[in-house]
Parts: C-alpha cells; sequence; structure tokens
C-alpha cells in the first residue's frame, strides 16, 4: 500500500509565487526579452506566430528552476548564459505544447484560442518545428556536449512519451505503472534537465548535480499530478483550457485510474465518454462527485505531496541559502497553484 507523507503547513500559493520569483525578477525580465528575440524572425509569418505564443504568457517555472539551481550550487557560469539556457529550456516547453495541442485538438491554451486552431495544423507543427531547432541553435552556441546530450535525450524521451500516449488512447486499463512512464517522459524529464543544467552552468560538484536531477524528477511527478486534480476541480476561466478535457481527449489520469480498481462497473461510461468525446449519461460533476466520495481526489493529492515531499529531500545536500529555500517551497506551490 503507498505510504504517503504528510501534508506540511503551506504557503498562500500565491504569497509562495511572490516570495519565489522576487528572488529572480531582473533574471525572468531578462529571459522574456531573451525569449522574444530568439522567437523572432525576418520571416514574417515567423515573427507574428512567435509573438503570439510569446505574449501567451505562461508561469515560466522551467527557465525559473533553471536561474534558482544555477544560483543554489553558487554558479559561476557567465550570466548571459544561464538566461540563454533558461530560455531554451522555455522554447523548448512552447513547442511541446503547439504540438501537443495539434494532437489533442485543442481549442484554447492560457485562455487564448490555441495556435493550432487559429492558425491551423499545419502552420503549428511547422512552427512548432521551428522552435524546437531555434532552441538546439541557441544551446550549440555553449559549446557543451554535457547540456547538448541532456537536451537531444529530453527531446527524444518527450517524444516517446507523446508516442506511447497515443497508444494508450481510449483505453480504461491502464496501469499505474503506464501512467507514471509517461508522465515521466512527458513532464518530469523537462523538469529535471532544466535543474541539472542549472548546476551545470554553475560547475557544481557531480553529487550536487544529481540531486537537482533528482529533485526536477520529483517536482514534474508532481506538477503532473497536481494537474491532473485541476483538471477536475479548477474552473474553465481559471484553468484556461476546458474542464475536464482530458478524459474527452481519451486520457486517464491518476484520479480515474484508482477510480477503475475502486469501481470498475464505470468502465462503460467512461469508454463512451471517450469515444464521444463529451460528458451525457455521466457528467463532469457527477464525476467529480464521485471522486470526491471515495476520497480519490484526496489520495491524487496526498501522492503529489510524497513526490513533493522527496524533492524537497533531494535539496539536502546543496548549502542553505535564500535559493535553495526558493527551490524549497516550489513543490508545494505547484499543488496549492489554482491554475
Amino acid at each position: 500500500m503507498q505510504k504517503f507523507a504528510p501534508i506540511k503547513e503551506k504557503l498562500n500559493p500565491n504569497v509562495a509565487a511572490k516570495k519565489i520569483f522576487s528572488l529572480i525578477k531582473t533574471e525572468m525580465g531578462l529571459i522574456e526579452a531573451e525569449f522574444e528575440r530568439q522567437a523572432s524572425s525576418n520571416i514574417q509569418v515567423i515573427n507574428y506566430l512567435g509573438e503570439y505564443l510569446r505574449a501567451s504568457g505562461g508561469k515560466r517555472v522551467r527557465p525559473a528552476l533553471l536561474v534558482l539551481s544555477n544560483y543554489a550550487t553558487n554558479g559561476t557560469a557567465s550570466h548571459k548564459n544561464v538566461i540563454r539556457l533558461a530560455t531554451v529550456m522555455e522554447m523548448l516547453h512552447t513547442a511541446t505544447l503547439v504540438h501537443d495541442d495539434i494532437i489533442d485538438n485543442a481549442e484554447t491554451r492560457r485562455n487564448r484560442s490555441s495556435v493550432n486552431a487559429r492558425f491551423g495544423n499545419q502552420t503549428s507543427v511547422l512552427m512548432g518545428d521551428w522552435l524546437y531547432m531555434s532552441a538546439f541553435e541557441t544551446s550549440l552556441k555553449e559549446r557543451s556536449l554535457e547540456i547538448l546530450d541532456i537536451l537531444t535525450r529530453l527531446t527524444r524521451k518527450m517524444t516517446e512519451g507523446e508516442l506511447i500516449q497515443l497508444t494508450t488512447l481510449g483505453r480504461t486499463n491502464i496501469s499505474e505503472t503506464e501512467y507514471f512512464d509517461i508522465l515521466e517522459r512527458k513532464t518530469a524529464f523537462l523538469f529535471s534537465a532544466c535543474c541539472e543544467i542549472g548546476a551545470i552552468l554553475a560547475g557544481a560538484p557531480n553529487d550536487w548535480q544529481i540531486a537537482l536531477r533528482n529533485f526536477g524528477m520529483n517536482l514534474g511527478t508532481a506538477f503532473q499530478l497536481a494537474d491532473d486534480l485541476l483538471d477536475f476541480t479548477a474552473e474553465e476561466e481559471v484553468l484556461g483550457k476546458a474542464s475536464g478535457a482530458d478524459l474527452l481527449e481519451g486520457k486517464l489520469t491518476m484520479p480515474l485510474i484508482l477510480l477503475m480498481k475502486k469501481d470498475p462497473q464505470l468502465k462503460p461510461d467512461l469508454e463512451q465518454i471517450m469515444h464521444d468525446g463529451k460528458y451525457q449519461k455521466l457528467s463532469r460533476q457527477m464525476l467529480l462527485e464521485k471522486l470526491e466520495t471515495l476520497g480519490l481526489l484526496e489520495e491524487t493529492r496526498r501522492l503529489a505531496y510524497t513526490f513533493a515531499d522527496n524533492a524537497v529531500k533531494n535539496l539536502e545536500l546543496l548549502p542553505k541559502t535564500e535559493y535553495r529555500s526558493a527551490l524549497e517551497e516550489i513543490p508545494n506551490y505547484m499543488i496549492e497553484r489554482n491554475k
């Protein structure tokens, strides 16, 4: 039986975010400017699409992780290198979102029309490819085979995750092992790479690099489990996309995997929802009530906190600084955020 970590006293997510990001406010501004520069082109359509994506915003958690990891390991790399690689990670993330939205036929992203909904799939595929190539072109300037190896492995893992997930669409017999395999490839490896690269740029000892790599894996896992909860509990205007969309797209997330164990008689209803792409006989509200009654949302939340607790433990090797403290705040913030 899964042993859960105790849920500790937490900062309000807005307070936590302010505390975390205020430490690197200047750096985040530089990353935004660098993103604008890297996503620009003398080809008008690319320039327009790049600006549309950049202006769509996002929490910029991934580049923040790279910067904080660098500073938490007594960063000695040039400031320019850190900003540049942090921006590369956000571009890779953005490219992944563009391709994911095409695969999922998503109509909205962050309360705006997704690129594919607004400009079509052909344009979106090419723009995602352009972002990937631009990110790799920028990363080559570091002349670091170690970093390039991480980025190529990361991109392969994310693509594998998407392909594996396609083979599971519409299935109600997804195991927890399969679920975590997809989660790690699609989400956690990117968090891990951000943290590890930050440490590499700092010239950190190998055991610190490994600690931050593991921190990122645990953090990314907690983040995705929290996303699974938000898919059911957040309102659409807060979530920035349709609520309950994962099931409509044929994906079984952790709360539903647990539900299949508890109440397998619901299998035909869930399969019908995935097949039709809409809630009918079993409404989203009815499904939410079942999950709450059986305690499965709370079980998923506690599982997220177990990974969050493991992430914080990964940081124990690092010197106690305000940057390590900020990293320690991030796992709880990820889970308690409302969007």
